[in-house]
């Protein structure tokens, strides 16, 4: 028993090596990515801020409106694409837009939802892709873009903005002003997109909130500053005419690859290899929002809030989806996305390459430091049980190489985890960062599951050549009354602010 323990300890101390070396690699990089972070809000507050006025809603308002094309993909959404098309509708705070959702034949619910908002409105049109699906969502938006196309020479209207949105999304009433005030001027825009809220026990779909709260408050806007450019969210998200009329002459009439099951991720390179201008944009607002009171304050009462002008939605709640979607993404972006997208000669694009691709590893490494840490705390209890039994020496000797890199990577740790909620309490309260901090554990064990998953079905894919399905994720719909963003915004105060264009 004593020799089994003892090989077990040393297997662990190589891991606890390895698992090190790519813990202090992530880490420095994640680091770097806080001080340009930093350097950047410095900068904006220093010099920026007092020459460029905020940009106000007024502003926003004063800009005539350009045609906007909606595209929405939709397979076996029949549960949520009429409360959204409803939703989005009455809400949104822009008049001259159509819909075009893209159904396919063998999935008559969807169609059926749809058809029965194309006779209460003339902004919803439904786009029928002319095979059975699933097939993916750049083949569903491909079709859907050649029905614009069509749309636009029977009713003689040039769309010069084509939105790329969800069947699950809560958007902002703001979103396609903002939209319209950036374009053409810039060719894609790429607005926030954030999870809603989740209750403290839902760990699974919490943990989305705090993976979207970093990637949209923090690293996105320091990959716009290095790269210049983004890869777009596949929501909120918002393309010149001119941008889909470059890659559809460069691509011959295909405009999201349908290689890919992340087109979204894809299409913000295609744009950056054709020289189009691109920009992440958070922008704010403040609004009185009405609250339950005591009864002694007459059961209401309103108070400041600051909303940011995005994308909101509902992410899986469940393990098992939650597995499904990220392996997808694991997919379509570190897989997919090293096949066709290979290396570029910039070492700023390299660099953003890396940081989408370097998961496959971490995410496994991850897990190995859980099996590390779980052995140790096995041999401290046996001890602790047994006193009399074999004092086994530990893993790390105090003040050896390893010792000070495990040092080093858990003030990293400590960075990591005040990073990540700091950026939740900026954008949902401090309850939600609270949790944040419990929830990085379960995020951990999520993303090992999904890469897993991932390598399998890729592995499967270069075995048989059968090409990857539309992986569906099931959604849901927030309540009505639980809907943000439900005050109309045309007396609100606003307080946003824009990079200079």
């Amino acid at each position: 028993m004593s020799d089994a323990i003892a090989y077990l300890l040393v297997a662990c101390e190589l891991l606890t090596a390895v698992v090190g070396v790519v813990f202090l690699v992530s880490g420095i990089d994640d680091l770097f990515i806080d001080i340009c972070y930093l350097v950047r809000v410095l900068y904006k507050r220093l010099f920026v801020a007092p020459r460029y006025p905020a940009l106000r809603e007024q502003e926003l308002r004063a800009r005539p409106e350009q045609p906007i094309a909606v595209m929405i993909p939709a397979w076996q959404e029949s549960s949520v694409i009429r409360q959204m098309l409803l939703n989005t509708r009455s809400r949104l705070d822009y008049t001259n837009y159509a819909i075009f959702v893209g159904t396919y034949p063998n999935d008559l619910a969807t169609a059926r939802e749809v058809d029965g908002l194309e006779e209460v409105g003339a902004r919803v049109i439904r786009v029928t892709v002319p095979h059975d699906g699933p097939t993916n969502k750049a083949d569903c938006l491909n079709w859907i873009y050649h029905a614009i196309r069509r749309y636009e020479a029977a009713e003689g209207v040039a769309f010069q903005i084509f939105v790329m949105q969800d069947c699950e999304d809560v958007i902002h009433p703001l979103c396609y002003r903002l939209f319209n005030y950036l374009i053409p001027r810039k060719d894609m825009v790429q607005l926030p997109v954030l999870s809603l809220e989740r209750q403290w026990r839902e760990f699974t779909g919490g943990h989305y909130l705090d993976e979207f709260a970093q990637l949209h408050y923090k690293d996105l806007v320091v990959r716009e500053l290095l790269d210049r450019s983004l890869p777009a969210a596949g929501v909120g998200v918002a393309f010149s005419r001119r941008a889909l009329a470059a890659v559809a002459d460069a691509h011959h009439g295909e405009i999201f690859s349908t290689k890919s099951l992340t087109e979204d991720y894809d299409f913000g390179f295609r744009l950056k290899r054709l020289g189009m201008r691109q920009i992440f944009v958070k922008f704010e607002v403040e609004r009185d929002l009405v609250v339950r009171g005591d009864a002694e304050c007459g059961g209401r009462r309103t108070r400041r809030v600051r909303e940011l002008v995005g994308v909101r939605e509902y992410f899986p709640a469940t393990l098992r989806s939650a597995i499904r979607q990220k392996s997808r993404w694991v997919i379509g972006i570190a897989m997919q996305g090293w096949s066709h997208l290979g290396w570029s000669s910039d070492w700023r694009t390299n660099y953003m390459l890396y940081r989408d691709r370097k998961s496959l590893i971490t995410n496994l490494a991850t897990v190995g430091g859980y099996v590390v840490v779980s052995v140790v705390l096995s041999v401290w209890a046996m001890q602790w049980l047994w006193p009399d039994a074999y004092r086994f020496p530990p893993i790390v000797q105090r003040g050896s190489t390893l010792w000070y890199m495990l040092m080093i990577n858990f003030a990293l740790l400590v960075l990591r985890v005040l990073q990540r909620a700091y950026c939740v309490w900026r954008l949902h309260g401090y309850r939600q960062a609270a949790l944040s901090i419990p929830r990085m554990a379960w995020a951990n064990v999520v993303n090992f599951a999904a890469t897993v998953r991932a390598m399998r079905l890729y592995l499967r894919y270069l075995h048989t050549g059968r090409a990857i399905a539309w992986d569906k994720t099931d959604h849901i719909y927030p309540a009505l009354e639980s809907i943000p963003f439900r005050r109309p915004l045309g007396e609100a105060h606003v307080n946003g602010q824009t990079a200079p264009a």
